[in-house]
């Protein structure tokens, strides 16, 4: 009988290759269905077999669990057989995951560890050991016990250590940084963090470049984590070296793709070569050049696809690139990380009228991933187009998010509270300050992030400025006076920036001219030096060109504002150059210089005009008073709504944590420039709400 399974086998392994998957398990379930007697080995080794192609070819998750279960049956009566129960175990390990059953994953991965450390301690049973540490690590995450978490990931990586396989060592201290930085951080894990970043240093270049070489997925993903590192304790300018390696080796591997790049050992092991993937990598049926391989055999899994590892780095380029001005070269990522995030969705059977509702679930996760990374490309995309006053552009990607948001609000729940907030910059932008302060606030109710609680409050503040009357100065001060009083305790820069220069327009309305000039200073040189945010330095330079003025100091308002104009050309922001050319007016009035004032002043009539028009042709759009409009999104709640907010929720929180990139937002300009210290020749506040690094 032995013959006739293999000729079916064989048969199998035909069928599979010609895409014809439905033949191929049929072939292999008529030995499973057989009134004859296979041996039970057989048996097992043909039910792994329906089970691989069913997870590496369908959803049918149920079904290929189904087979294991009854395999792990089987290979209980049999003592020896290691390697089989190994890769039944793993195989219904990820089963498990697929389907959000944590504690039955989790008992059948304790088995499994069991049976490794009652093994004999030699190669196969430690890489076996590595690949339930892998897969019990990320179930204990998916749980929120990050420490048990952490505990086992050390085990896996004193397992690579005994057998001296540094790109292990490499995986699971990367994997221990990954949880460190991205799920327990706080202000007393601080210096774990740290250490866990040298960690990752001090094996990284342990290792012989010849190797490192072939470890691309491990690149990405030390150097991505790298990026996180800086990005959150806001290292602008270390963080930039990281991204451009990045770059350089995506399109170095773009280069060379199709060649495929594999791990190997100088040991054979009994774990064969069949690809046993963690399904908490990604759970995408793609080629073998299309992956970034974050370990050997046999886990052969991937952090993210490659394809979403390559939207990643477009947006960190995006974010380092956004502040410095470069929207060429952001336009040119956008679009081409949208086009691939799309394609995706696509291959995951997200088309136009699926919603959340409609996914498998063992879908869920893959699609979370590429959702949340397009909300960041349309995030930014709204961003640059609000700094350039391209309004109608902006409110198409605002509407995207939104129209996203809605279709998908579990998996996309993080995003409602930023969805508030660029409805607010939005509003902002356009002169409809009411708006935009209950959109801020809204944002802030909505955020559990701290840091972006003390952004949007400080957003808010500065639009209740912009309004002018005494009960919306009074709404700011209440707003920004208690976050002020904190801001000795904000871990980044960002924030404190933004308060800043929300604190400084307060001490201009209370006409404390040099305090205000004192504080503002101290914003500028945060948002030149530590954060790089051309669009920010325009703005102070605006403002403290405005307060020189004021303080007739003649000779540094000119110089001031000579530069501030400078870069709000170079952004293309209209706004601030208004508002630059309305302080430069007044300056050159105030030095009777009749010339340069009218030159001036015929400029900015022609920016103003340029202005109007692009306004008009926004608020004539369909989508401006549904933007602007204070309410809050409504969604329809779905069945099974709650079990799928746990493993969205999580997967989402666990493995594609980016840290946010908010700023801030300019109001429209004044016509006059007769009122040079009161705040309505001071509202332009545009990139202090429009820049999230």
């Amino acid at each position: 009988m032995e013959a006739v399974a293999e000729g079916l086998w064989g048969l199998a392994d035909e069928f599979e290759k010609k895409g014809e998957i439905g033949k191929a398990v049929k072939c292999l379930e008529a030995i499973c269905q057989s009134h004859a007697s296979f041996l039970p080995i057989v048996e097992v080794k043909t039910r792994l077999r329906i089970a691989t192609i069913l997870l590496r070819h369908s959803h049918n998750v149920n079904h290929a669990k189904s087979h294991l279960e009854r395999s792990q049956l089987l290979l209980n009566s049999i003592p020896s057989c290691f390697d089989l129960k190994c890769r039944t175990y793993s195989l219904l390990s990820q089963c498990y995951h697929l389907v959000g059953a944590i504690p039955p994953q989790k008992q059948i991965l304790y088995k499994a560890l069991h049976l490794t450390s009652a093994a004999a301690p030699d190669v196969s049973a430690k890489l076996w050991c590595c690949n339930f540490n892998s897969q019990l690590a990320n179930a204990l995450i998916i749980e929120g016990d990050y420490q048990n978490s952490i505990s086992t990931l050390e085990s896996g990586y004193v397992s690579a250590t005994q057998i001296c396989y540094p790109e292990l060592q490499m995986f699971f201290v990367a994997s221990i940084l990954h949880v460190r930085l991205l799920m327990q951080w706080d202000d007393q894990t601080a210096n774990e963090v740290e250490r866990a970043l040298q960690r990752c240093n001090q094996v990284w270049e342990t290792m012989p470049s010849d190797r490192r070489a072939h470890c691309m997925g491990l690149l990405f993903y030390n150097e991505l984590l790298h990026i996180f590192y800086r990005l959150r304790v806001s290292d602008y300018k270390n963080a930039v070296k990281h991204v451009d390696k990045l770059d350089a080796a995506m399109r170095q591997d773009s280069k060379s793709r199709g060649q495929l790049t594999r791990f190997t050992t100088t040991t054979t092991t009994s774990a064969g070569n069949d690809s046993l993937e963690p399904t908490y990598f990604g759970n995408a049926k793609r080629a073998l050049q299309d992956k970034l391989f974050l370990a050997p055999p046999p886990i052969n899994g991937e952090w993210l696809p490659k394809s979403a590892v390559y939207a990643l780095v477009d947006l960190m380029i995006i974010i380092f690139g956004r502040p410095k001005g470069n929207f060429k070269e952001c336009d040119k990522r956008i679009q081409s990380g949208i086009h691939i995030i799309k394609e995706e969705l696509i291959r995951l059977g997200i088309t136009d009228d699926v919603r959340e509702v409609d996914l498998q679930h063992s879908a869920i996760w893959m699609a979370g991933v590429y959702l949340m990374l397009l909300m960041q490309f349309l995030e930014n995309k709204v961003a640059v187009e609000l700094t350039r006053s391209e309004f109608l552009e902006a409110q198409e990607a605002l509407m995207q998010m939104k129209n996203w948001f809605i279709r998908f609000p579990t998996i996309l729940q993080a995003c409602e509270s930023i969805i508030e907030m660029l409805r607010g910059q939005y509003s902002h932008s356009v002169g409809c300050y009411n708006e935009a302060a209950f959109h801020y606030v809204e944002a802030a109710k909505i955020t559990e992030s701290k840091s972006m609680q003390i952004m949007c409050q400080a957003y808010a503040a500065i639009s209740y400025f912009c309004i002018g009357d005494a009960e919306s100065s009074s709404q700011a001060l209440d707003l920004i006076g208690p976050v002020y009083r904190m801001k000795d305790s904000f871990v980044g820069v960002r924030e404190e920036a933004s308060i800043l220069f929300a604190y400084g327009l307060l001490l201009m309305k209370q006409q404390d001219l040099q305090e205000a000039r004192n504080r503002l200073a101290k914003g500028l040189q945060i948002a030149h030096v530590q954060m790089g945010n051309l669009q920010l330095v325009s703005q102070y330079l605006t403002i403290l060109g405005n307060l020189a003025l004021a303080l007739h100091d003649t000779g540094q308002a000119r110089e001031i504002l000579r530069s501030s104009l400078t870069l709000a050309k170079k952004l293309s922001d209209i706004p601030t150059q208004i508002w630059v050319l309305s302080v430069l007016t007044g300056l050159f009035q105030q030095l009777g210089e009749r010339g340069n004032q009218m030159e001036n002043d015929e400029y900015r009539r022609k920016k103003f005009d340029e202005l109007q028009s692009r306004l008009a042709d926004t608020r004539s759009s369909i989508y401006h008073i549904e933007l602007i409009d204070k309410v809050k999104l409504q969604v329809q709640q779905f069945h099974e709504i709650d079990m799928k907010r746990t493993i969205a929720d999580e997967s989402m929180r666990v493995n594609l944590d980016i840290p946010e990139s908010v700023g801030l937002s300019t109001p429209m300009p004044v016509p006059s420039s007769s009122r040079l210290v009161d705040l309505d020749t001071g509202r332009r506040v545009n990139s202090v709400q429009g820049e999230r690094t």
